[in-house]
């Protein structure tokens, strides 16, 4: 059972900020927190992912960006990354996290297999259009996720 989940994106202040409140929102009894691997350290999440979920009723205000650290990783049950890029970077680093560490676009749909999943882009420093198109792609990576984590689907099976 998944019972913490780490949202892992570059800079901490656009993509897993945003992630994170929607799998908080979605996933009840599951704590989500965010990191980032080259985080913006302290810095509050971008104005215009803030103006995004305050649209859908999720107050991220109150985050601030924080440096992906071993220790966070070690205690999350399911480490959700953005792209290809950073699940390598993650992997690499730590071996021992193999098997826990997928992409959000990895199971976006129930039946997707993993190959066919997808990357979310950054949109940092972009214009409102680039987060809107990355925040629609994390609604359905968190989607995908909210339904394999209810035990409609199963994560290891990789179907």
């Amino acid at each position: 059972m998944i019972r913490r989940i780490l949202v892992v994106c570059a800079g901490n202040i656009c993509r897993s900020p945003m992630a994170a409140a929607l799998f908080a929102h979605a996933a009840s009894g599951v704590t989500v927190e965010s990191a980032g691997i080259t985080a913006v350290i302290g810095s509050a999440a971008d104005p215009l992912a803030t103006d995004l979920m305050r649209e859908r009723g999720l107050d991220i205000r109150s985050h601030r960006a924080r440096q992906f650290e071993s220790w966070m990783g070690a205690q999350a049950d399911l480490v959700i990354v953005m792209d290809h890029g950073q699940r390598k970077f993650v992997e690499e680093r730590y071996p021992s996290m193999r098997g826990r560490v997928y992409r959000l676009g990895d199971y976006a749909r129930p039946g997707l297999r993993m190959s066919s999943g997808f990357d979310v882009p950054d949109p940092y420093r972009q214009d409102r259009a680039a987060f809107e198109s990355s925040l629609r792609l994390i609604e359905v990576g968190v989607a995908g996720w909210v339904v394999r984590m209810s035990g409609r689907a199963s994560v290891a099976s990789g179907a």
